[in-house]
């Protein structure tokens, strides 16, 4: 760091995003993005936003919110969109959390959540996973403070119910739940329904995970028109444009052929099903996932040694230091001759460290 960096950032440690190693091509398991490219006509819809690229994008995101509220059943007032849901999760921590109301979460969860705590400075209560490593609803009872739960969890794949999730949300009237949805669209219950129902309730998704687009930046809160305004407030303050014109195309497009995002998650469901058979067979322990990715430890082979043989083979998944997890690996789902290839090459480093499967 430079002379002239802060002293309140000095001890800032920054999220670490997973490898983008350009040595040589991987099988790329460790970033959680989609198998598949978003419909042909989201590219399309982009490269001719292009040409209009020496204006600004409309700051309100009109057609795109439009378009997003018609295909979630909900009010344009209803809903901000972000540079990515980790834009929106940041304005939330700068919203609703200060040095007076706590920010809460659990302890093992997605690393932006200290980061972005501790970027604002607000204090901060991590609620420990239980022994399974599911989140026990009842310790965020009366939470004191702004919860913010990954809804299924990070790195763990284990979702709550709708019903777990409005538990939280009746005995925590007075402070906003923040509910991050990354990845529900692969097997859990959404709390979109709810935003009416609940005015403490802000609801973050992303258009990486479910509709392909990680290239292309783009999140969105879901929440009542106070929330929403308080929000809105921030990112006015900040970048109103924070959406670029091609993104903007994109999303409309991608959401025009949504029926083609929701069978590519079907399929990704299906692969990560017979996926985890076949670890399973070869000695794997696997979390409940309901994402699009595994969460899986084997009891003859470290967490991390294993990450770096598949990584020697040209294999790329996903290893985390954390004492609680550090046996596991996460596993992105790819496409089925990807998760086939990782099951045999698994099966090779087993048996070459005389590791019966």
């Amino acid at each position: 760091m430079s002379r002239f960096f802060s002293e309140k950032y000095a001890e800032l440690e920054p999220y670490v995003p997973g490898e983008q190693p350009k040595d040589q091509q991987y099988i790329k398991l460790n970033t959680n993005e989609n198998a598949f490219p978003p419909h042909p006509s989201v590219a399309k819809a982009a490269a001719e936003a292009a040409a209009s690229l020496h204006l600004y994008p409309d700051p309100e995101c009109g057609e795109l919110r439009k378009k997003l509220a018609e295909t979630l059943g909900l009010k344009a007032e209803e809903l901000m969109l972000t540079n990515g849901s980790d834009d929106m999760l940041n304005f939330a921590f700068m919203a609703f959390c200060d040095e007076h109301i706590q920010a809460v979460f659990p302890d093992i969860t997605y690393g932006f959540y200290q980061v972005f705590a501790k970027l604002n400075q607000v204090p901060y209560r991590e609620i420990p996973l239980k022994e399974d490593l599911t989140v026990d609803p009842a310790e965020y009872r009366n939470a004191a403070g702004t919860i913010f739960l990954a809804n299924p969890n990070a790195p763990t794949g284990i979702a709550l119910s709708r019903e777990q999730i409005e538990e939280i949300l009746q005995t925590n009237p007075y402070n906003v739940v923040v509910v991050d949805e990354a990845y529900v669209d692969f097997g859990a219950d959404s709390c979109l329904k709810l935003v009416r129902k609940y005015d403490n309730l802000l609801v973050v998704r992303t258009f990486s995970k479910s509709r392909s687009l990680a290239g292309g930046r783009l999140g969105f809160g879901a929440a009542n028109p106070e929330i929403i305004r308080d929000l809105e407030t921030l990112r006015y303050s900040t970048n109103p444009y924070n959406i670029d014109r091609m993104t903007m195309a994109a999303g409309i497009a991608c959401l025009e052929h949504d029926d083609y995002n929701r069978k590519n998650c079907e399929t990704i469901m299906k692969t990560r099903e017979a996926a985890r058979r076949s670890l399973e067979k070869l000695g794997f322990e696997i979390t409940d996932s309901r994402t699009n990715f595994l969460f899986a430890r084997h009891p003859g082979i470290g967490g991390e040694k294993l990450y770096r043989k598949l990584k020697e083979k040209g294999i790329l998944v996903r290893h985390f230091g954390a004492e609680r997890i550090r046996e596991y690996n996460r596993i992105t789902i790819g496409t089925e001759e990807q998760m086939e290839a990782l099951a045999e090459t698994i099966g090779t480093i087993l048996r070459d460290g005389g590791i019966q499967a």
